[in-house]
């Protein structure tokens, strides 16, 4: 195996060790428990946001529905596994599977529109999804709300702590696979397609089969968050899945770095995890109510004015500039 593969897969593996020893330093005190469950969240939104990566960031296709997507995963969830007692591995494929095949046929629609026509269609998608999870009841419980429970594997009920495990395992498991399709011909296929949609028809690449191969992976892994949402927070509502989340998750492509398979995750920390772990916990800004999220917002703004490329570029930028500092220094 490549040298680089070895690494790149070492990376992930060291990302996953680095998660699932989270319950343990809070367990030791290092760090508090509320923190570890925002590190659950991270992780979720960071799955999801490695699959619009590959249709935003591969494809060049603009996707708004990915909240919708999620919501309708995390309710057949919740409703399977709480009405019909379903296990949970059966509840997931089947809560991924459904909503894949809806992104499928929105798929479909991007051969005809694209641009911020895609973009409108897929949150219309969403809106329509939205309605659907206020509006009957006996399936989401409208805005009383949906419950879930903690994962069951294999007879096993997971707690907190083991369902972050395992949510950091799945993870290590996407990011390998998800390198493998990107660094395929299919992913070359992608980045052809996002350059120049005439040339890659010139060039034989089948435009449909490549736009649904993009869409039915983003959907899946929006699905796939959406039914670890319900699994891990184990609550629901209709008021989670709106444009907002769906904005949220395009920023977190666009600050980590679009066209990268680790961007996802630091944009995730910086979304997700920066508001409540570190910037309300400071004086001042965290003495105000959403005054945290105002400067989250101030920081996004910052980064793609100054660091459009994305944050996982940032080590890489201090490298150089130590290098070139040295030269410097030698002459």
């Amino acid at each position: 195996m490549n040298k680089k593969i070895l690494q790149r897969y070492l990376t992930y593996v060291l990302i996953g060790v680095g998660l699932s020893l989270l319950p343990t330093l809070q367990g030791m005190g290092l760090i508090m428990t509320s923190t570890v469950t925002i590190w659950g969240l991270i992780i979720f939104y960071a799955i999801v946001a490695i699959g619009l990566n590959v249709l935003l960031g591969y494809s060049g296709l603009v996707s708004l529905g990915t909240a919708g997507f999620m919501g309708v995963a995390a309710y057949m969830t919740a409703y399977f596994t709480r009405e019909f007692s379903w296990p949970f591995i059966l509840s997931l494929i089947v809560s991924v599977l459904v909503p894949t095949a809806i992104g499928l046929i929105v798929g479909l629609v991007s051969l005809r529109v694209s641009g911020m026509y895609l973009a409108i269609a897929t949150l219309a998608v969403a809106e329509i999804f939205r309605s659907v999870f206020t509006h009957v009841p006996e399936f989401t419980g409208s805005f009383q709300g949906s419950r879930a429970d903690f994962p069951v594997i294999f007879g096993n009920l997971l707690d907190r702590d083991s369902t972050i495990v395992f949510l950091a395992i799945l993870l290590v498991i996407l990011l390998i696979l998800t390198d493998n399709f990107i660094h395929s011909p299919i992913g070359r296929a992608l980045l052809t397609m996002r350059a120049s949609e005439p040339a890659a028809q010139a060039m034989g690449i089948n435009l449909l089969k490549y736009k649904l191969m993009a869409f039915g992976l983003a959907t899946a892994y929006a699905a796939l968050g959406g039914v670890l949402y319900a699994h891990f927070v184990r609550f629901i509502f209709p008021t989670d899945w709106t444009l907002m989340l769906s904005l949220q998750i395009v920023a977190v492509i666009v600050i980590g770095g679009a066209k990268t398979i680790l961007g996802p995750i630091i944009g995730s920390v910086i979304v997700f995890g920066v508001p409540p772990i570190i910037l309300t916990r400071l004086p001042i800004i965290g003495d105000v109510d959403g005054l945290a999220f105002v400067f989250n917002g101030v920081l996004i703004i910052l980064v793609i004015l100054f660091y459009p490329n994305g944050l996982i570029y940032i080590g890489h930028d201090i490298k150089k500039l130590f290098r070139k500092k040295a030269v410097i220094s030698h002459e």
